[in-house]
């Protein structure tokens, strides 16, 4: 096949095909996301082997492992599926495309066409795109960017040039080097799976090297291996059309391939002859000196490593989703746990219901960044270094300065997804989400305050009393206290939001507010308290009554009370 200009093109053109079919299925599971949707996905991703089970039930129904796996990270960038709840479902796609492969190999089974599949997908959707109601309408862009992405990949096949064996004869000469070579037919391997776009295809160009004595039975196996890594591809392309964490999700795909291709050349020989003992009990024959058998040798091969490989990676899901979030981080900068994760990507957030679940993601974020200044503040208070509280004063002022930016960068970004509403329950949340992320940096701005009059009082060699500035501790702790409910607020699902806590949090800081109060007066009256000092404990006593007052604000709005 001749590989001109107009073959890249066509080429490039599946690709750019392939992720706008997976940007436009996400966007279509965005706007269909229910509150039904995420129980069916939560009930079959609840535990790790629900997870598993879902993936091998897919494959074995789609049959094609690269589909689920876009399909997965699809979910993921929708914000439908949590990485680790992915992460089994991956493993369980991997086992799933080994049994279709089994069957291939036992039945001459004929896989489908993919593009035959999208062209009705695409006729079911056509009259969907008439319908004025916009979860139809939700319906029809699912059913086309599915259409689409089978019919990207169906096209990906096509317009990849095939090596044929002949052109794969050079692999002989590179035999019998040890390591060197295994290494190289797993490479290959990749490049081989990744050229044709299939698994089953792959494996019978394999067998078919490995029966005309092109190349040997363990370079037939180290090539199976490295098509194992080929098939994850895909995956990594879409994901391109995606946030940080579809990528995050196509990683990990990736990364449980290379581990278990890394665990396999370690026990390499073994591997290979407990393959050959176990074709050899279930088809009497040796495939290094029998060609009849290689086939079912090399399925047994692919079977037992994507089986092993996932129950052995399936307990190390936490350690998975660790080691891609390293891979894919949000920023490489200082201070990115307190820049914007969620927001970033401007390709993916352009449905309001993304959007919104996005914004709510960094405003819970946003919420846990103003706890933590009270943390600083209420260490400021008892801190006698100078350096200490030098330091301290710094942090405060450099998240003070965060609050403002996050809080603006989030007010622009709800600005620009409310022009796209026409619903009026979604602008309703708009601007309660704009009402919280005022009421938190104004909290920033009260707890920059506070920290100011701290620094005043130790300049100016003001001194509170033990029981002052115990009683001050007390107060910010009823202060923390609230911060603890508001934050649980943030995270937690509309019909979850406990108000009567936070109206209970704030009714015990109003009462601490004014016994301090009275005893304050008191003290005044007397002469005790010196007018300075005085003024700055009043101060502080006020700004942590406005925090409360801001936190019950947040607690409101979430609860649809503007």
């Amino acid at each position: 096949m001749h590989f001109g200009l107009l073959q890249f093109l066509m080429l490039a053109g599946s690709l750019g095909l392939l992720v706008f079919g997976m940007k436009l299925m996400s966007e279509g599971l965005q706007q269909m996301a229910g509150a039904r949707m995420r129980r069916i996905l939560d009930t079959m991703t609840r535990d790790r082997l629900r997870g598993v089970f879902t993936g091998i039930s897919t494959t074995a129904i789609v049959q094609y492992s690269s589909v689920v796996s876009v399909m997965v990270v699809s979910f993921v960038n929708s914000g439908l599926l949590t990485l680790r709840k992915a992460i089994p479902v991956l493993i369980g796609a991997n086992i799933g495309t080994t049994l279709k492969l089994l069957l291939f190999v036992a039945v001459g089974f004929s896989t489908l066409q993919l593009p035959d599949i999208a062209l009705p997908l695409m006729g079911l959707a056509l009259p969907l795109l008439f319908m004025r109601d916009p979860r139809i309408k939700a319906t029809s862009n699912l059913l086309i960017g599915t259409a689409l992405l089978f019919l990207a990949l169906g096209l990906l096949k096509d317009n990849v040039p095939p090596p044929t064996a002949d052109a794969l004869a050079f692999l002989k000469a590179w035999e019998g080097h040890g390591i060197l070579s295994d290494l190289l037919f797993v490479g290959i391997g990749a490049l081989l799976a990744i050229t044709i776009q299939s698994s089953s295809v792959a494996l019978v160009l394999t067998v078919a090297l490995c029966e005309a004595g092109t190349i040997g039975y363990a370079t037939g196996a180290a090539l199976v291996l490295g098509e194992n890594i080929g098939t994850t591809f895909t995956a990594n392309i879409a994901a391109l059309a995606g946030n940080a964490w579809a990528k995050r999700a196509a990683r990990a795909h990736l990364l449980i391939k290379l581990v278990g291709v890394a665990m396999a050349l370690v026990v390499f020989k073994p591997f290979l002859a407990g393959i050959v003992s176990l074709t050899e009990v279930l088809n009497g024959a040796d495939p290094r000196t029998d060609p009849t058998v290689l086939k079912w040798s090399l399925t047994y091969l692919h079977f037992t490593f994507n089986l092993v490989n996932g129950i052995i990676l399936l307990q190390f899901v936490p350690w998975i989703e660790k080691a891609v979030i390293r891979m894919v981080p949000v920023h490489r900068v200082p201070d990115e746990e307190f820049r914007l994760e969620y927001l970033e990507d401007p390709m993916m957030a352009v449905t309001p219901e993304l959007s919104l679940m996005e914004a709510k993601k960094e405003i819970a974020k946003f919420g846990r960044l103003g706890h933590r200044m009270l943390g600083m503040l209420r260490e400021l208070l008892v801190e006698a270094d100078p350096r200490e509280r030098a330091l301290l004063m710094q942090r405060i002022a450099k998240y003070a300065s965060i609050t403002g930016r996050v809080k603006n960068e989030i007010g622009r970004f709800l600005t620009r997804t409310g022009a796209e509403v026409r619903e009026e329950s979604v602008s309703v949340r708009i601007r309660g989400m704009l009402s919280i992320i005022g009421d938190l940096e104004r909290m920033g701005d009260v707890l920059l305050h506070m920290g100011k009059g701290l620094e005043r009082k130790h300049d100016e060699r003001l001194w509170f009393t033990p029981e002052q500035r115990q009683e001050l501790l007390d107060l910010m702790a009823l202060v923390d206290r609230a911060f603890l409910v508001m934050v649980r607020n943030l995270d937690a699902e509309e019909q979850d939001i406990s108000l009567d806590q936070a109206m209970l949090a704030e009714r015990y800081i109003n009462i601490r507010r004014d016994q301090l109060r009275r005893g304050q007066l008191k003290d005044m009256d007397s002469g005790d308290q010196n007018l300075r000092t005085g003024m700055i404990y009043s101060d502080l006593i006020t700004s942590c009554e406005k925090l409360g007052d801001h936190i019950m604000n947040v607690s409101e709005a979430l609860a649809g009370r503007l």
